[in-house]
């Protein structure tokens, strides 16, 4: 009974050994599968890891050409606004005046006749006061040798017909002959001198002729010039509102323009006034050349006056003795 029990337990636990036995079996043999199934994946994977940087590098590669226009190409430019009337614009003094405003350009016609009419006396009105200066300036000399209101009525008549002396000298002859009747001296003498003073106001009016415009001109012009300046920055800005930009381009030609009638006022101005000055210090310093002689004149008539007073005293003394004898 023991011995077949014990037969039974060893048949049991050979058993339970030949089962543990297979299990042990069929686990290692799982694990070496296993090992070996890792051991060729590992293998296998730096093989693979070129192949997937080969497939991935074509699709990468072309990133920055890509990239590179999109760098070159602006934004939303900025828009440029370049009239076609200020391409190539004439920016001469001519030029700037056939682009001007009608207003402007008549501004700019007048100043170009003003300063014409200044120029114009210069040389006329010069060139007359250089001419009787030096002819006085000759009568004056001749008059001082003179003796007599009778020998320099002779010489002046070799004097230029439009001799101021010869007319002074005239004019106190005259005077002798209306105040023949008269015995008072000292009424001829300021009549005469009197008369005398009137020819050189008068003549000194005449020589002054011309002065006016060059005062007028001299005076006005910049203010004519500032209008027309005035008109043309109007006419600038006008044009800006309606172009709405301030490029230089388009605000340029308009001011320079407005400033051209600035300038040709201050040249038609500058000129007038200091020719007026010069002609005002020469006219001033010619009238008192007339004076002088004019005072020859009335010397002279005085003199021929006092003489024949004189004389006439010493016939009546004369004729007194002779009938007191």
């Amino acid at each position: 009974m023991k011995t077949a029990g014990k037969n039974l337990n060893q048949g049991s636990f050979g058993q339970g050994r030949a089962q543990w036995g297979k299990a042990f079996g069929r686990s290692l043999m799982a694990s070496m599968v296993l090992v070996v199934g890792l051991a060729g994946s590992a293998q296998a994977a730096p093989a693979a890891n070129p192949a997937v940087t080969e497939s991935v590098a074509p699709t990468t590669a072309p990133a920055p050409a890509a990239a590179a226009p999109e760098s070159i190409t602006p934004v939303n430019p900025a828009p440029t606004i370049q009239p076609p009337e200020t391409r190539g614009m004439d920016l001469s003094i001519w030029g700037m005046y056939q682009h001007a405003d009608a207003v402007v350009k008549a501004v700019m016609i007048g100043l170009v006749l003003a300063s014409i009419v200044t120029w114009t006396i210069l040389f006329a009105k010069g060139s007359e006061l250089l001419r009787a200066k030096r002819r006085l300036r000759r009568e004056q000399l001749a008059l001082a040798e003179a003796r007599s209101l009778d020998e320099a009525s002779e010489l002046a008549q070799n004097f230029s017909p439009e001799s101021v002396s010869a007319v002074l000298l005239n004019d106190a002859q005259n005077e002798l002959e209306l105040s023949a009747e008269s015995n008072d001296n000292n009424g001829i003498k300021e009549r005469t001198g009197f008369r005398l003073e009137r020819r050189v106001a008068a003549y000194s009016r005449n020589m002054g002729r011309g002065n006016g415009f060059l005062a007028t001109i001299g005076a006005i012009s910049p203010f004519v010039g500032l209008f027309g300046t005035v008109w043309g920055i109007m006419n600038s800005f006008i044009g800006i509102a309606h172009s709405q930009t301030t490029n230089l381009a388009v605000v340029a030609p308009g001011i320079a323009e407005a400033l051209l009638a600035t300038a040709m006022g201050l040249v038609a101005a500058i000129p007038a006034v200091v020719i007026y000055n010069i002609f005002a210090r020469v006219i001033s310093g010619h009238r008192a050349q007339v004076g002088d002689v004019a005072a020859q004149v009335l010397l002279l008539q005085g003199r021929d006056l006092d003489l024949a007073a004189t004389a006439e005293a010493k016939r009546s003394q004369h004729a007194h003795q002779l009938r007191a004898g």
